[in-house]
């Protein structure tokens, strides 16, 4: 009895990591402060949105990324003054080390000047996009 106490610990405590990883991922938090680097529209690859740019972050073998890719493509169709941006973490690696990327997916949300405002690293759902979007002003 006395050595399935260590093993049922484990358990719990990986049982609670799992459950914590997965509901974090996708998840948008806002930045505290707006006063990180501006991202122009040469450094992402197309013309900002005037309200917000969504830029992801995703590497070829990700498939998360392109279930991202997708969802948010998809979106900007029906939202005129916001874009969205591919961004390969690859071949873009001072890039990924200036905006401390993390892993991938990771979108990060631009306001209309170009300043990061929120990210989400994982898939984010639509409703999670729609928030943050909506938070942006």
């Amino acid at each position: 009895m006395k050595t399935f106490v260590p093993l049922l610990i484990v358990l719990a405590g990986a049982t609670g990591f799992g459950i914590w990883f997965q509901r974090t991922r996708g998840e948008f938090r806002k930045k505290k402060t707006v006063n990180g680097p501006k991202l122009t529209a040469a450094i992402v690859g197309t013309e900002l949105g005037s309200r917000a740019t969504m830029v992801q972050f995703s590497s070829a073998f990700c498939t998360p990324c392109r279930a991202t890719k997708a969802l948010l493509e998809d979106m900007v169709k029906t939202m005129p003054d916001v874009r969205y941006a591919h961004i390969d973490a690859e071949s873009h690696l001072e890039l990924v080390r200036e905006l401390n990327i993390l892993s991938t997916p990771t979108t990060l949300f631009l306001n209309g000047a170009g300043v990061e405002v929120g990210r989400a690293m994982g898939t984010p759902k639509c409703a999670q996009v729609h928030t943050a979007l909506a938070a942006i002003h």
